[in-house]
Parts: structure tokens; C-alpha cells; sequence
């Protein structure tokens, strides 16, 4: 079972208490993007059979959004932070470099 622990209200939360919400740190285009970039942020989402980057909702605890690393094959999770961020901690892409030499996803190797 997936565990994840949530960074605001400090709780190890199993996947009954969570709610999953795709992909993390996608770039949302605004007013006066083309066609082309709106269907890509539509549409267009990693599927790695490996590290991924996700959202997660807190749904039967504080209620809110958090980012989570893990691994998609081993259910392995490197870390969760806050949803506000950008990018995600150095901290979190070194445990996933130290157990997956070579690993690039995005701009976040």
C-alpha cells in the first residue's frame, strides 16, 4: 500500500486517506497562448515507468495539496513537499540520484 507523509499537518497517510491529482509542475500557459501549447498542457503528461513527480490531496486529513517523488514501478517514495513549490528540494532529486545513477526526468535532474 502507498504511504505518503503529509508535509502541512505532519501525518504518515495511506492511499484510503489520499487523493491523487496527476501530474506535478506542469507549466500552465495563460491569456494568449497558442492552440498547440493549451493542448499540451491539456493532454500531454509523462508516464514513466519509474520516478515521477505527482500531486496529492491530504482528502480525509488537513485537506490539502502536497507534491510527492516516488517511484512508479516499486511504489518507492523519496519525498513529498509543499504544493506552492516550483521545483522540486535538491535533498529530494539527491536520494533519487543516490538509488538511480544516471536518472533524468525534466529539468529536475
Amino acid at each position: 500500500m502507498l504511504t505518503l507523509h503529509c508535509p502541512y499537518c505532519g501525518v504518515q497517510a495511506d492511499e484510503t486517506d489520499l487523493q491523487p491529482g496527476g501530474q506535478a509542475h506542469l507549466k500552465r500557459f495563460g491569456p494568449g497562448s497558442s492552440d498547440d501549447q493549451f493542448e499540451d498542457y491539456m493532454f500531454m503528461r509523462e508516464n514513466p515507468k519509474g520516478v515521477h513527480f505527482e500531486r496529492w490531496r491530504h482528502a480525509y486529513g488537513c485537506g490539502k495539496w502536497f507534491l510527492a517523488a516516488r517511484c512508479t514501478a516499486t511504489l518507492e517514495v523519496f519525498g513529498t513537499y509543499p504544493a506552492q513549490t516550483t521545483k522540486p528540494p535538491q535533498d529530494i532529486c539527491d536520494k533519487i540520484t543516490a538509488k538511480r545513477p544516471g536518472w533524468t526526468w525534466g529539468d529536475f535532474a
